[in-house]
């Protein structure tokens, strides 16, 4: 061997140590990222935008794996949880999906019904009412005779809204007395009695309003003051 072929060898064995070396270094700093990153776990990422107060579909979610360590601990491993649970606020595509981001939907208790009637998108609380939401229900009817006064009534108090629906166009020909193009299908938990006054005032009364009940109060108004007329309030305002 001469010292040209000496001199490659030296070369190529150089080579071979360096390149074990730098393949070392690499599984190295390799190790030591996934050391720092730690074990994946799953989460679920959305695959579609989702309505505010619309129950989840588990086809608008996508299974991700993410490194525990970075991962909220608020974030929703198991699709258990998702059960009878609504959105709470309006879910965007890409978004992580986490527990302050959905809620139970409202149930009924032993004694109650669920009924729905279209509420004027102009007159109800428009946006402001949701599930869970605890409303009194107004309605107001024309006087039988001419010589009767009109009279707003509060038909129920403190009724719990189960769900909200879309808003959509109202048949003119059916709903002809109403002032909006436009309403909103809303379902109550109602007692048999509470039940009927509301299906009472959506088929007989000029309009129905809701009027939301602020959180934590439970004072009613009272017999006395759920019946108004504006002659009686005027009768009231001379004395």
């Amino acid at each position: 061997m001469n010292s040209r072929q000496r001199r490659g060898a030296v070369l190529l064995v150089v080579s071979v140590i360096c390149a074990v070396a730098a393949f070392a270094g690499v599984v190295a700093v390799v190790g030591d990222a996934r050391s720092q990153v730690g074990s994946k776990v799953t989460a679920y990422e959305l695959s579609a935008d989702v309505p505010a107060y619309t129950a989840l579909d588990t086809a608008k979610l996508h299974r991700i794996s993410v490194p525990k360590r970075w991962l909220p601990d608020t974030a929703v491993r198991d699709l258990g949880q998702l059960q009878g649970k609504i959105a709470a606020v309006p879910l965007k595509k890409g978004s992580l999906l986490e527990s302050d981001m959905v809620a139970a939907r409202p149930r009924l208790t032993p004694g109650q019904m669920e009924i729905a009637i279209m509420i004027d998108a102009e007159t109800g609380v428009a946006g402001k009412i949701t599930p869970g939401a605890r409303v009194n229900i107004f309605a107001t009817f024309a006087g039988r005779k001419d010589t009767d006064p009109d009279v707003s009534k509060i038909i129920v108090t403190d009724a719990q809204v189960l769900d909200v629906g879309e808003i959509k166009a109202f048949d003119k020909n059916q709903d002809a007395q109403r002032l909006s193009e436009e309403g909103v299908p809303i379902t109550f938990a109602l007692d048999a009695e509470d039940a009927q006054r509301v299906a009472y005032a959506e088929s007989f009364a000029e309009h129905v309003r809701l009027a939301l009940v602020a959180p934590g109060d439970t004072a009613v108004p009272p017999q006395s003051q759920r019946t108004y007329t504006l002659a009686g309030d005027t009768a009231g305002s001379t004395r």
